[in-house]
């Protein structure tokens, strides 16, 4: 790295309305000149689950490319650092008067690596509400470990795993997630990481993070319940995983009976930590398939600095 060359940064608070809730994400707005291993070593100081660094577009017409990182490596595709990064940029815009305003809307193109991710923010003071189509539906890989054997890497009961139809699956829009259906909220609220039981789990390559859920009464729509672990990338728990929110989708149309039409659901994640957390997921199903989903959610701004790198 140079030294002494000055780099905004912005700390936003995302899927949340308050500051020091929801999943915090660092920002960094001059990236231009950073080489991968000085990304990754800024990633590890905010020490974050992701960090976001803002880039060029490659085509005029995008606002910004987005390079993300958790502590330990680079990702793809994320759906906190998309709508935190988003907010804040359509924050910086309407201060400048920049970019393509509808109403009190703002719509602009993200280029991540998985692909141009298409988002839309309304904006408030120092605050906003950010939605993005997924840029590629979840896709299944597979079905889960056995019951008994995740029930004793999270310290539950065999018979806390599994409810109704729903059973361990795995799905992603990118590197997929466990999806483990708990039986209760009492149980999710219970379930503890057995980090060596995880490790041996890896090793055989039959999961990378897991995503346990349970569903919640709701007076309309779907709502549910959430808790991810990602050890491996650095991400002992997440307050708020908007890529799990996306991939979820495809756990819905396995075992959900979705009609055709739209649906929407809650994701309530994050309050084991305290640090509760609320993400919108849209589904779009037609002729029995998934046809599009969105993400969306709201983040605050928390902090502003310049690092010296």
């Amino acid at each position: 790295m140079n030294r002494m060359t000055q780099r905004r940064f912005v700390t936003l608070d995302v899927f949340t309305e308050e500051p020091f809730t929801g999943n915090p994400l660092a920002v960094v707005l001059d990236a231009e000149g950073l080489d991968d291993a000085a990304m990754q070593t800024i990633a590890r100081e905010f020490n974050l689950s992701e960090t976001v660094f803002v880039l060029p577009p490659e085509q005029p017409r995008h606002r910004a490319r987005l390079r993300i990182f958790t502590p330990l490596s680079e990702l793809p595709f994320a759906g906190h650092p998309t709508v935190g990064t988003a907010v804040l940029l359509a924050l910086r815009d309407r201060a400048t008067h920049r970019g393509e305003h509808h109403a009190d809307a703002t719509a602009f193109g993200l280029e991540e690596t998985i692909g141009v991710v298409p988002c839309v923010v309304e904006t408030g003071t120092g605050r906003g509400r950010a939605r993005f189509k997924v840029p590629s539906l979840p896709v299944f890989a597979g079905e889960g470990l056995e019951a008994s054997t995740l029930a004793d890497m999270l310290g539950l009961k065999s018979e806390d795993i599994g409810y109704f139809r729903h059973k361990a699956s795995r799905h992603g829009t990118g590197e997929p997630f466990t999806f483990v259906p708990i039986a209760s909220r009492a149980a999710l609220d219970k379930a503890r990481l057995d980090t060596a039981a995880f490790d041996r789990a890896h090793a055989a390559r039959k999961t990378g993070a897991l995503y346990l859920y349970t569903p919640e009464p709701a007076p309309t729509g779907r709502r549910y319940q959430a808790r991810m672990f990602a050890p491996h990338r650095g991400i002992p728990e997440d307050p708020a995983t908007g890529s799990a929110a996306a991939a979820f989708a495809g756990v819905l149309m396995q075992f959900e009976q979705l009609g055709d039409g739209t649906h929407d659901v809650v994701i309530r994640q994050g309050y084991a930590m305290g640090r509760p957390s609320e993400i919108g997921l849209q589904v779009m199903v037609e002729g029995g398939a998934l046809r599009s989903a969105e993400i969306g959610g709201t983040a605050v701004v928390v902090s502003e600095g310049k690092l010296l790198v």
